[in-house]
């Protein structure tokens, strides 16, 4: 992956300057180290960061076509680049390059703005069409390559990352007020917000066409459920054939590049999937993984009897409690949004791990929860429904402590707070948002911390708006597709893939590849009947059961074990606080900052130098309020992470 970044002045815009391009691409040197590239003419301007995986020599950009009338610069890979190119010179188009960047130059000459759904990617591209004046914004089918934009003073300033469009829209950046709130119902934006005010995202599978008179905006591709019960008709094996097929190609043609390709094994299934397919492609790769001094969070028995099942080199990373903590400022700048979570941190740690071993690709597992089945989510909606039929029943709940093993302090733990948090809603088992109100529910109880004067200038609902961003069949699609939908547009796209992500592979210059993300299993996968994505609560069993003669028993049989980091123990240590926790958390600065009250959150502080925070919602409130304090130390004020880092 790399970084772009570019400047497209509409009527009365000023036409961007070569330093202007020189400043926004030096903010994306993480993404792209291995060398710089311009192009500007006239009213557009477009530059590149380039990490080198595929036509080293030759595949730098921005890349044009045969008369230089079609200029890209283009940050991913588009896997099926070989069969298109083969295509495209079987229509007479010539290239220079052998790089899977030219390509696209060349679709859109053939296919005009229907190029995109052509291509099987991972992708954020700028394409400049000098013959039509327009410039094409464009992002890949799941979200999993960031691109964001601003509008001002007839100018479009776009970027891989916000931190390289803030110095050319200039002013001191400000916090959008209801991206916060978002953040702090569903851990992620919406839509097309950012943290930013006046900054957003072209959308997933969106193409956004800015033009002298405006912008156009298109949507090209969307996850679909059927409406009815128009499901696979064939048998379970034939599926789980034709998925051990469509996940093997998904394989294999994320195997292309010039550079050798790692893998992330964390010990669960999805991960032993991808590492086993790519072994039977011929290839033995270097795995990677994160380990923790706590057994409750520790995988790493599992994935050493993975790695010895595989035969291959396989490499960990120790996240201790004191380097999260001092890495925790660093996440914050590449994330550019707060967190509820420690979760990226490690994530970062990893890939850290992964360049200092000198590689730049790994395949992870990323999606197939939420393409297949897989979040525990999907298991408390099931058992909550089972509940709701009869509300008074003694029994039904305790079903809901069989779904985490794993946790000494689980929400099913104690009767009275087991129905508490899987009671809300049950009223209403038909509500749009069934199966996520729990949750949401609980991560909204941080924005207790809310400043007076901050919570009044919020003037929208967070259910509201997503429920207006859904699409018009919603209502008509089975409970668990509804539940898988909301989960793959708003935590996977705008957290998983972005915070867990792109942002912490690209810290380190690391590309990520995502099999389970390609168009052709997610749209096979939404016409397997939820019956076979979680049987009775066997959750990904048309997955365990295509690939159950391939893997260990005890890693197909282990129940799934989500991932998690420290999140209190990072930041205090025997009740005393990190330095910059005490800085960032100070009266005087939570009061200039105006984000949240601050004699509540010295009583949070407080409870937990006195070891009394323990809970859930202290952990999430703690990292909620300080890494939005931090956001605004960084961004607002202009601040450098590394004053925070301490060897």
């Amino acid at each position: 992956m790399c970084g772009i970044a570019g400047i497209f002045a509409q009527a009365g815009g000023a036409p961007p300057q070569r330093v202007e391009l020189e400043r926004a691409i030096s903010a994306l040197a993480h993404r792209g180290p291995d060398g710089h590239g311009f192009y500007q003419q006239g009213m557009v301007g477009l530059a590149h960061a380039r990490l080198s995986i595929i036509d080293l020599a030759g595949g730098a950009q921005p890349i044009h076509n045969e008369d230089e009338t079609v200029w890209v610069v283009f940050n991913g890979e588009i896997f099926n680049y070989v069969e298109l190119r083969e295509f495209l010179q079987t229509q007479g188009h010539r290239f220079y390059t052998h790089s899977d960047t030219e390509v696209l130059v060349h679709l859109y000459e053939h296919y005009g703005l229907d190029f995109a759904h052509h291509l099987n990617g991972q992708f954020a591209l700028a394409l400049w069409d000098q013959n039509q004046q327009q410039l094409i914004l464009c992002r890949d089918r799941a979200g999993i390559l960031p691109l964001f934009y601003a509008v001002q003073n007839g100018r479009v300033v776009f970027a891989s990352e916000i931190k390289a469009v803030l110095p050319v829209i200039g002013g001191i950046p400000a916090l959008n007020p209801a991206a916060l709130d978002q953040v702090m119902t569903f851990w992620s934006t919406l839509g097309d917000t950012t943290m930013f005010e006046g900054v957003r995202q072209v959308l997933p599978g969106e193409m956004l066409i800015a033009f002298d008179g405006g912008i156009r905006k298109q949507r090209y591709w969307d996850w679909r459920y059927p409406s009815d019960d128009d499901y696979h008709g064939t048998s379970v094996e034939q599926q789980a054939e034709e998925l051990r097929a469509l996940l093997s190609d998904a394989t294999r043609i994320r195997l292309r590049a010039d550079v050798p390709v790692g893998a992330y094994l964390s010990g669960g299934l999805d991960s032993s999937v991808l590492a086993t397919l790519i072994r039977a492609n011929g290839i033995t790769p270097e795995t990677y993984s994160i380990r923790f001094n706590d057994a409750q969070l520790d995988e790493g028995v599992h994935q050493q009897r993975m790695a010895e099942h595989l035969g291959v080199q396989h490499h960990q990373v120790q996240c201790s409690e004191a380097a999260i903590g001092r890495e925790f400022p660093r996440a914050i700048w590449h994330t550019e949004t707060p967190i509820l979570r420690n979760a990226p941190v490690p994530m970062m740690l990893l890939s850290g791990l992964v360049h200092a071993r000198g590689a730049k690709v790994v395949l992870t597992g990323e999606g197939a929860d939420e393409v297949l089945g897989g979040y525990d989510i999907f298991k408390e909606a099931k058992l909550r429904r089972f509940w709701a039929r009869n509300p008074k029943s003694l029994w039904r709940p305790l079903l809901l402590k069989r779904l985490y093993p794993y946790l000494e302090f689980n929400p099913a733990r104690a009767q009275s707070y087991s129905e508490a948090f899987f009671g809300t809603g049950l009223d209403q088992p038909n509500a749009t948002f069934f199966a996520h109100l729990p949750r949401w529910s609980t991560t909204a109880q941080s924005k207790q911390f809310y400043a007076a004067e901050f919570k009044a200038r919020l003037n929208t609902d967070p259910l509201a708006l997503l429920e207006q961003s859904l699409p018009r069949d919603y209502a008509q699609w089975h409970s668990f597709n509804r539940a898988q939908y909301v989960e793959a547009k708003v935590l996977m796209a705008n957290y998983l893939l972005w915070s867990q992500g792109d942002r912490m592979l690209m810290a380190n210059s690391v590309e990520g590849r995502f099999p389970f993300l390609d168009q052709r299993v997610i749209e096979f996968a939404a016409r397997i009947h939820p019956n076979l994505k979680m049987k009775v609560l066997n959750e990904k069993f048309l997955l365990k059961h295509a690939f159950i003669n391939q893997l260990p028993a005890s890693i197909v049989s282990r129940s799934k074990q989500p991932y998690r980091a420290p999140d209190i123990p990072a930041f205090f240590h025997d009740g005393v606080a990190l330095d910059y926790v005490d800085a960032l958390l100070a009266d005087d600065v939570i009061k200039r900052y105006g984000y949240f009250d601050a004699q509540k959150t010295g009583f949070l502080l407080k409870k937990i130098r006195a070891g009394r925070a323990i809970g859930y919602k202290d952990n999430m409130a703690l990292v909620a309020i300080l890494s939005t304090q931090m956001w605004h130390h960084l961004f607002v004020e202009n601040r450098n992470y590394s004053e925070f880092i301490r060897s």
